[in-house]
């Protein structure tokens, strides 16, 4: 394995002797992250490991417990009208944003308007049933609502619930990103591409009596064995997405604790249906789609890559989650069944496969063993290793085949499909479009009964197993492992790494 320039200085640092209290400042930490970022500015924003910065950063209105309760947060309360088409938001009063401009009505209205028209926004689908924004008070605002949309408080403990400075946003415009200013525990410092991003305590933050440490350094190291190492030596305080592989490593070490939960997401093979130039065999014909699924082995992929940590699925929402449809199980390999798919579309075999992976060990090691499983099948499958936000780029133009890629999950599942499987939505890479899908989904959006909505999703989950944008394959264990000199730490589902409350010893 061949590390980085700056991954092998990382690792020369380990030899160097740590002089107590002088390696960095007291009250400061280091976060170990799994990549870059993509743009700080929540309206345009899609990583998860954005979302973990944005947690430093920029409040939301709601947000959520670890039994995935929703609660306050910028806000203090809401109330639906009993037509399901008005939600009202009162707002926590004496909230400032980092720039001293105040957190009103006005600047709410602001925020979300902004996620719902800027151009390129990503929260656009999030909101898309918001017709207007209303100020009722200084401190109240209204969502006037297309038709009843029951996961929108969902939608609001995430981005779309980011509350942004309107001076600030207006004065930066598009590039706002570059230095966000937002309303949470901790304020923008700097960010050097590759290299950190910078963040120091917000002396007026609304919870400033939570707030312990003075300042946080988010350094991306996409060597997983590279960040794990750096966490041994003290270099960092925490790291995200540790190895499954590694877990045991951890337990045993002396100083190192480990967090975990399981994710609200998954992990799985986004197919370019819709907008593939190649016009490959997987992008012709459903069979050729399946055929490869069947050739896949989900369990045999948990227990090589992951020590059998994760769960396999082939749904958005994991075995665990009280919206998984039971009636559709994760499939057996089957190889002849794959063969015999594969003759009757007429493609012929080898099949030609560009399967861009994001540059990580781990995802490496899937694509590899997934490589393996479906040349049994008959297909040719060449990797393309990426740089995460480049592969990103990469898919929105449409320029694979198929995409190893993740999705950090969200706690109502329509954050986990409708932006991935409606016709037109921003991240349907895939192209794909079904009108008996884009019903389903919105129909589930309507209900408020949770069989209700359930009995909408079967019908999403049934056609989308046939047409399958998106192969399901695996949900992950949420692996957090950190000094022991941090104390407070507590994982949630969503994955994110929340600050407030986290103590140094």
């Amino acid at each position: 394995m061949i590390l980085s320039l700056r991954n092998r200085l990382l690792i020369s640092v380990l030899a160097l002797p740590l002089v107590a209290g002088a390696a960095f400042a007291q009250g400061a930490i280091r976060i170990g992250l799994a990549e870059d970022p993509d743009v700080l500015d929540p309206t345009l924003a899609r990583t998860y490991v954005g979302r973990i910065v944005f947690a430093s950063i920029c409040d939301k209105l709601f947000d959520i417990d670890a039994k995935l309760n929703i609660v306050p947060q910028l806000a203090l309360s809401h109330e639906t009208a009993a037509d399901g088409k008005a939600v009202t938001i009162k707002l926590r009063p004496g909230v400032t944003f980092h720039d001293g401009e105040a957190l009103d009505a006005e600047a709410a209205k602001y925020s979300l308007e902004r996620h719902m028209t800027m151009s390129g926004s990503f929260r656009r689908s999030e909101l898309s049933q918001v017709d207007k924004v209303e100020v009722v008070d200084p401190l109240t605002i209204r969502l006037l609502l297309k038709t009843p949309f029951s996961p929108l408080i969902a939608q609001l403990t995430d981005r779309a619930g980011m509350m942004v400075s309107p001076k600030a946003a207006k004065e930066a415009g598009d590039k706002f990103g570059q230095r966000p200013v937002c309303a949470g525990p901790y304020k923008f410092v700097e960010r050097v591409q590759q290299d950190r991003i910078v963040v120091e305590k917000f002396a007026n933050y609304w919870n400033k009596a939570n707030v312990h440490i003075d300042k946080v350094t988010y350094v991306p190291i996409t060597d997983s064995t590279v960040r794990l190492a750096n966490l041994k030596s003290g270099q960092l305080d925490l790291i995200e997405r540790a190895l499954a592989t590694d877990i045991k490593d951890i337990r045993a070490s002396a100083g190192l604790k480990l967090a975990t939960a399981f994710e609200l997401g998954y992990q799985g093979l986004t197919l370019n249906i819709g907008k593939d130039e190649a016009k490959g065999g997987l992008s012709s014909d459903a069979r050729v789609r399946q055929a490869f699924e069947a050739s896949l082995d989900r369990e045999a992929l948990n227990q090589v890559v992951f020590n059998g940590e994760f769960k396999p699925g082939n749904q958005w929402v994991s075995p665990l989650n009280s919206y998984y449809q039971e009636s559709l199980p994760v499939g057996k390999r089957d190889i002849a069944k794959a063969k015999k798919l594969i003759t009757e579309s007429g493609v012929k075999t080898p099949i030609a496969v560009d399967l861009m992976v994001p540059n990580n060990p781990e995802t490496r090691q899937v694509a590899e063993v997934m490589q393996a499983m479906a040349a049994e099948a008959g297909f040719d499958v060449k990797l393309r290793v990426t740089e995460f936000a480049t592969s990103l780029k990469e898919a929105e133009a449409g320029k694979y085949q198929a995409y190893l890629l993740a999705w950090s999950g969200r706690t109502d599942p329509d954050g986990n499909i409708i932006s991935f499987a409606q016709t037109g939505a921003p991240n349907n890479y895939s192209a794909y479009s079904n009108p008996d899908v884009d019903a389903a989904l919105t129909d589930a959006r309507t209900k408020n009964d949770p069989k209700e909505r359930k009995a909408a999703y079967l019908k999403a989950s049934t056609q989308l197993l046939k047409d399958l944008p998106v192969i399901y394959l695996y949900h992950r264990l949420v692996i957090i492992a950190h000094r022991d000199r941090l104390t407070g730490y507590e994982q949630m589902p969503d994955g994110l790494v929340r600050l407030t409350g986290l103590k140094l010893k």
